[in-house]
């Protein structure tokens, strides 16, 4: 049960959060609580269509991350990093009495893997779409180090970006690289200037996958149920990274979805969403009745 009801839409107020920064939090329905991580460079809409096909036995909830959607910049200051982006989502999970799920796409599914980690005894289920665990190629092999060097140079093409006030020709090798040859060549003038605002943290993004201190051995510890879904078309290091946490994680299995790459979410959301929901579905706690 939930200490305090959530459903509908809520915005977290300037107390919750450090210095008096706010984070967009929408909640929809009742349930199992379930949080959904989005990927870089989006907000928490993006799990709209999820939400509603939950058909109120779960209640999600879908953060807006910091410098995403309606939520403000990161107030800290220094080494950007998962703990900080992690800091609020887990002070909302410390005040449910109630097990949670996590879903997490691309950075999101860093995200989610974080808070599995440093906090394992409420989570009862997993689902990462390939989630951006760079960290774990830096730390591997020859081979893993060769895929590291492709996702880094994309890193340092956002950074080098910033530092020459060239926002628009980051936001495009960053959508690129992820969405395919020519996604930004077919977004409208307003869609590109509301994409190359938020490069900033998608470098902030970048650095805290790559610089997150564990290697993989720390999750060959986390037993919870874990649906890792990665597109047949995906780039080769999020393919990699998948089978990496596959074969590592003792309860995890990996369904492939055809004909998409590592946005299957938006591009692929009717199979995306039939997965997660079924995941969801077979380890959803029996419903108990909430009180305020």
């Amino acid at each position: 049960m939930l200490r305090r009801p959530l459903c509908e839409t809520e915005r977290c107020s300037d107390e919750d959060f450090k210095d008096g920064a706010r984070l967009n939090v929408n909640t929809t329905g009742w349930g199992d609580p379930t949080f959904l991580f989005h990927c870089s460079a989006s907000s928490g809409s993006q799990w709209r269509g999820l939400s509603k096909g939950f058909g109120g036995k779960f209640c999600a909830i879908a953060p807006d991350q910091w410098a995403c959607g309606g939520s403000d910049k990161w107030p800290g200051t220094g080494a950007f990093s998962l703990a900080e982006e992690a800091a609020p989502m887990i002070d909302i999970i410390d005040h449910l009495d109630a097990p949670i799920h996590l879903v997490g796409h691309s950075y999101g599914g860093g995200l989610a893997l974080h808070i599995a980690r440093v906090r394992p005894q409420i989570v009862r289920s997993l689902t990462l779409i390939e989630p951006s665990s760079f960290h774990l190629l830096r730390r591997g092999d020859a081979g893993d180090r060769t895929l590291f060097g492709e996702i880094s140079r994309i890193a340092d093409a956002v950074r080098e970006a910033i530092a020459q006030s060239e926002h628009h020709a980051g936001m495009a090798r960053f959508l690129n690289y992820w969405n395919g040859a020519g996604t930004w060549a077919a977004m409208s003038v307003r869609a590109r200037d509301k994409a190359a605002k938020g490069l900033e943290k998608v470098a902030f993004d970048f650095q805290a996958l790559i610089e997150e201190p564990v290697g993989l051995p720390a999750f060959t510890r986390l037993s919870h149920p874990t649906l890792i879904l990665c597109g047949e078309n995906s780039p080769a290091p999020s393919k990699h990274i998948v089978e990496m946490l596959g074969a590592a994680m003792p309860n995890a299995r990996i369904e492939r979805i055809a004909g998409a790459n590592h946005m299957s979410p938006i591009t692929h959301p009717k199979e995306v969403n039939r997965a997660i929901s079924a995941h969801l579905q077979r380890y959803r706690t029996e419903p108990i009745p909430l009180v305020a």
